[in-house]
């Protein structure tokens, strides 16, 4: 549904959830924020990270990590930065592996899903990149950082998702309709 979404209409909703994010104390309040590139019918992001840019917050894109961990480390990246296509075609930001941040050193990570639920839970693309560069979390009862916050369409909603103990729940998702926020 997401992929065959009119394109007027996607490009609607994605300024929607742009605007709904640029007023977000969570957001606000964060100095690395680590966004995403649209891909395969997802929220275009791009007006919020030149918007983040603008006002002086430091934006990273997702990278495969060195060494095929099959998990992300965040990069630096400006509008209009080069990218280079990784293994799967997602264009990634051309830094040394020495630029690149953990998730560890992110404030707030904006990712993409495939589906959610009014629990927080989220559906990725399978791969589980950022649920292995997410499990640290799972061992501490209370932390700051990252904050995670998915980003979706209303037509993404699902009533419950199975959950897997690998799985790392959302703080807050932000859809064309606003921000739902998850205490856990």
């Amino acid at each position: 549904m997401r992929r065959n979404l009119d394109q007027r209409l996607h490009r609607q909703q994605s300024q929607a959830i742009c605007r709904h994010l640029s007023k977000l104390p969570m957001l606000l309040k964060s100095q690395h924020i680590a966004l995403y590139l649209s891909n395969d019918g997802e929220v275009n992001l791009y007006p919020l990270l030149t918007y983040l840019t603008d006002i002086g917050k430091n934006c990273y894109l997702p990278c495969l990590a060195p060494h095929r961990q099959r998990r992300l480390w965040f990069a630096p990246y400006r509008p209009g930065d080069r990218l280079t296509p990784n293994r799967f075609a997602i264009p990634e930001p051309r830094v040394s592996v020495r630029a690149m941040r953990t998730a560890q050193r992110v404030d707030l990570i904006l990712m993409p899903l495939v589906a959610f639920d009014q629990l927080g839970n989220r559906l990725g693309m399978g791969g589980g990149y950022y649920d292995r560069s997410l499990a640290f979390l799972q061992q501490r009862q209370h932390w700051r950082r990252p904050r995670l916050m998915g980003t979706a369409f209303e037509l993404q909603r699902l009533p419950l998702l199975p959950v897997a103990k690998w799985d790392i729940p959302m703080h807050a998702l932000c859809t064309e309709r606003g921000v739902l926020q998850f205490h856990k």
